[in-house]
């Protein structure tokens, strides 16, 4: 059960109003001319995140007007506002608005408090009547599993921490759970992987999660798990290196994304592949101009020992390619010319398919979560060449950084297959009703409902670590 939401009402608990700014004046005709009043004196217009409170004939707080719109925020701007206390909703809602007023709600009491005492005041709300509990919960602890791990610093979330993360993950729901760490990678081909990695005393690996039935749909998602970012020996500067701990943002929605699937129990057999490593300095370091051989068999020049997620995604690419998944979505804080295009709250996606493009884009609108769609432009490919390898892991130009890296995962991705990338930033740079400052599951919630728009339905199966067998 979510704290900020609760089942038992009673006499205490304080009556919201929810009000549309296109219905006020409508339901303002139907009260008294006092409060009409009251309303016109504080210039109440119903606006989404809007409140205001009205006194009873004793002087207390009667009840609170609040504007509503689409999707959880406004919400979240309400709860945010209102006084410690116990609060329900009255009049109607849809099944869709009782969802966000409970997920908008349950998303403005979230706070990392690993390291030091909650602050954040209590006001709890009735659960909305119609609302789904069980689907609300799932979004809300996907979330919150993603923004706690973004949050950890690097010193407690290392690869083998995050491997930590995902192995409870696959107990809880039952799912196969593997990983190949340090020298290993080499011996089972996953090279790129290692020559990230091996730099750092915190061995690389990859963790390898496997859930559902064979006979299901195979969908590959596919996080970048970088846990911290130097650079390497092309060392970032110290601003540069100042967020590095939420470079395994897309490892962290990717695991959230995942618990909701199993939660959820989508009818699709999911395999979750996570590159995790740390970009460190030493002498074991990959150096520029270095080359190495992908599981792909393609061979790569290092332009640049920054541009290492792509590095990492290519090999986790390559493995669930040869699968022949349904759809392969991969997540990864990859560039910063993605967010100079679009700005650090709007996710790029990039696809070689437009039913996967659609769904997700789609699915973003609906649940008030927009990503913006960039071109895999096919001129761009040949500023990747290289002199002495297959291709360089950047690009000979300073422009379209974030077109060139989904260009560089494209070539471990066969033609044939449904393929997703998304560029997030993965971390809120200031503080929104419902997102703080902090790391944040930028992309989930759309993921999420795309998969479950394309594959609905109820699966009767229980997952049994027999599954990976019977590949």
């Amino acid at each position: 059960m979510i704290a900020s939401l609760t089942s038992r009402d009673n006499a205490t608990a304080l009556k919201i109003v929810p009000l549309e700014q296109r219905g006020l004046q409508a339901w303002l005709g139907k009260q008294s001319k006092s409060l009409r009043a009251w309303v016109s004196s504080n210039d109440f217009r119903a606006k989404p995140g809007e409140i205001l409170a009205v006194a009873g004939r004793d002087g207390s707080i009667s009840r609170v007007l609040a504007g509503i719109g689409s999707g959880p925020w406004a919400w979240a701007s309400i709860a945010s506002k209102l006084q410690k206390g116990r609060y329900r909703i009255e009049g109607e809602l849809t099944e869709a608005q009782a969802d966000d007023a409970a997920l908008g709600w349950a998303l403005a009491a979230y706070e990392f408090s690993r390291y030091r005492k909650p602050r954040r005041k209590k006001v709890t709300l009735v659960w909305p009547e119609g609302a789904s509990h069980r689907h609300v919960e799932r979004i809300v602890r996907a979330v919150c599993l993603a923004r706690d791990l973004i949050n950890t610093p690097a010193s407690d979330m290392g690869p083998a921490e995050l491997a930590e993360v995902a192995r409870g993950l696959a107990e809880v729901h039952g799912a196969e759970f593997r990983v190949v760490e340090g020298e290993a990678l080499l011996e089972e081909g996953y090279p790129t992987i290692h020559a990230v990695g091996k730099g750092s005393e915190r061995a690389p690996r990859l963790i390898d999660l496997v859930w559902g039935d064979p006979g299901d749909p195979k969908v590959a998602l596919i996080g970048k798990g970088v846990c911290f970012d130097s650079g390497g020996l092309d060392l970032k500067t110290a601003a540069g290196m100042k967020l590095m701990k939420k470079d395994m943002g897309g490892a962290a929605i990717v695991l959230g994304l995942a618990q909701a699937v199993m939660d959820a129990k989508l009818p699709i057999f999911l395999r979750v592949l996570i590159p995790a490593v740390e970009n460190s300095l030493s002498d074991r370091s990959m150096r520029p101009l270095d080359v190495i051989k992908t599981r792909k068999g393609l061979t790569v020049e290092i332009g640049n020992t920054d541009a290492e997620g792509r590095l990492v995604l290519a090999d986790a690419l390559a493995e669930a390619d040869a699968h022949r998944p349904d759809w392969i979505i991969d997540v990864a804080t990859l560039t910063g010319a993605a967010r100079v295009a679009l700005g650090a709250e709007l996710p790029a996606l990039f696809s070689n398919d437009e039913g996967i493009a659609a769904a997700v884009l789609g699915a973003g609108e609906r649940v008030g979560e927009p990503l913006w769609r960039l071109p895999l432009h096919d001129a761009y490919r040949r500023l990747l060449d290289s002199p002495i390898a297959d291709l360089n892991n950047i690009a000979s130009s300073a422009y379209g950084g974030a077109i060139t890296a989904a260009l560089f995962l494209r070539e471990f991705v066969s033609s044939e297959t449904r393929w997703a990338h998304i560029d997030t930033m993965a971390y809120n740079l200031d503080s929104r009703p419902g997102r703080p400052t902090g790391g944040e599951a930028m992309a989930l919630r759309p993921l999420f409902a795309a998969l479950h728009e394309r594959y609905p339905g109820k699966s009767s199966f229980r997952p049994t670590k027999k599954a990976r067998k019977k590949t």
